[in-house]
């Protein structure tokens, strides 16, 4: 992937580890504008993985409901179910995701393509809601389009990406790159905001950087300029994905401006979440990168919230999750088999491939099972390899299995550009 922009890491530069802050949870809910996000977290767009089957797998496949998933506590409690005491007030009856994001999408491409192209890039199905569609371009005029055909199709907010690091967007002064002309992304504020009614936010990092931070300006323009809520990656756009994220800058901005303010960098674990929040003072937190290690994060957020505790999944539980999925894939291929092979979702070897090596991170033998599924030739051969080997697993030890692992050593590479992360 050198030269190409930054691959998904699934390591974090040495990570911190945070206990639960007293009295400090993540907020129950937080309004922006119209839409009620709640509980208060957030799925980051991501390009390569947040597609339609994703976030509908994030929002059903990680319910919280006890009895739905089989989970074993690795938290002291002294309770005799993890999940009781629960208040719905608190976290969402589902997965703990209040807000489902689009992976970004090119704006100039959205206002050139024929409709029924745009089914690929912004096709999603009421069980999604609320969700927000994100855009990223560098033309005022087209993002405003490109922003209305986002409104008509139904989404409940538009976003402005400001923060992928990926030389081809940086290349075409979109995402990241635009943050060197204030006056321009000023413009496009505008622009957009003239062009939509329903809530417009904007995710941008610190600055280009460390010489060039922008963010708290950036905030206070976004705020002026009649943004409902504004979201900051910790890092400048010279990190990428490196280092730990400077989770000062977004106290600085909660400090700045009156607007709902959305933390997100290197939160891969619940304690993250609340220390983010005690940290920062931020409404509401966004996962990235932990999502496709961990779908399961949000509910155990839920849960930490509500109960200072929360359950981590067995080795069945990674299968069931796993079998979900590539199910799901599955089944949005055939579904749209008959389309244009652009227009196409779900299934391909391809993209199992590259959740595998998320999926199955943990997995005792893991490295044996994407052996396989790595030589799988289709995605129903993908499938049959996945259950062969759990079916082995399960011959060889009738127990359910350790939990799985929660460091995150691998680096995914390999993989083509369109898996690169731009959250």
């Amino acid at each position: 992937m050198a030269g190409k922009g930054f691959t998904v890491k699934k390591d974090w530069d040495n990570p911190k580890e945070h206990q639960m802050p007293a009295e400090t949870r993540v907020p129950a809910e937080v309004r922006v504008g119209t839409v009620l996000v709640a509980p208060a977290t957030v799925l980051a767009p991501m390009a390569g993985v947040t597609d339609t089957v994703f976030r509908r797998f994030i929002r059903h496949a990680s319910l919280f409901t006890s009895g739905q998933l089989s989970v074993v506590s690795c938290q002291s409690s002294g309770a005799d179910d993890p999940a009781a005491g629960v208040e719905t007030s608190v976290t969402n009856a589902q997965s703990g995701c209040g807000l489902l994001m689009t992976e970004f999408t090119s704006a100039d491409g959205l206002a050139r393509m024929r409709e029924s192209k745009r089914r690929r890039y912004l096709t999603f199905y009421d069980d999604e809601h609320p969700i927000g569609a994100q855009l990223f371009g560098s033309n005022a005029e087209t993002l405003a389009e490109a922003a209305r055909i986002v409104e008509e199709t139904g989404f409940d907010t538009v976003d402005l990406n400001l923060g992928c690091p990926a030389k081809r967007v940086v290349g075409c002064n979109g995402g990241s790159g635009l943050l060197r002309d204030l006056p321009k992304i000023g413009e496009i504020f505008r622009t957009v905001r003239k062009a939509v009614t329903i809530p417009f936010t904007v995710k941008f990092r610190m600055g280009w950087n460390e010489q060039q931070i922008v963010c708290v300006e950036l905030a206070r323009m976004a705020e002026a300029e009649g943004l409902n809520a504004v979201a900051l990656h910790a890092r400048t756009r010279e990190q990428g994905y490196s280092g730990q994220a400077q989770w000062g800058w977004i106290a600085a901005i909660k400090q700045a401006v009156g607007i709902p303010v959305i933390g997100n960098g290197d939160i891969r674990t619940p304690e993250d979440a609340a220390a983010m929040v005690a940290q920062t003072g931020c409404d509401a937190v966004m996962i990235g990168r932990a999502a496709p290690a961990n779908p399961w994060i949000f509910r155990q957020i839920a849960q930490y919230t509500a109960t200072g505790m929360y359950e981590r999944p067995t080795v069945e539980d990674r299968y069931r999750m796993i079998r979900a999925y590539f199910q799901m894939l599955l089944n949005e291929a055939e579904a749209t088999k008959d389309l244009p092979r652009s227009e196409r979702m779900g299934e391909t070897a391809g993209k199992m491939k590259q959740f595998a090596t998320w999926f199955t991170h943990g997995v005792p033998g893991g490295a044996k099972l994407r052996a396989a599924i790595y030589q799988a030739r289709t995605g129903a051969d993908v499938l049959a390899q996945v259950e062969l080997f759990f079916a082995a697993h399960a011959a060889g030890d009738a127990g359910s299995g350790p939990p799985c692992e929660t460091n995150q050593e691998e680096l995914v590479e390999g993989f083509p550009e369109s898996a690169l992360v731009c959250d």
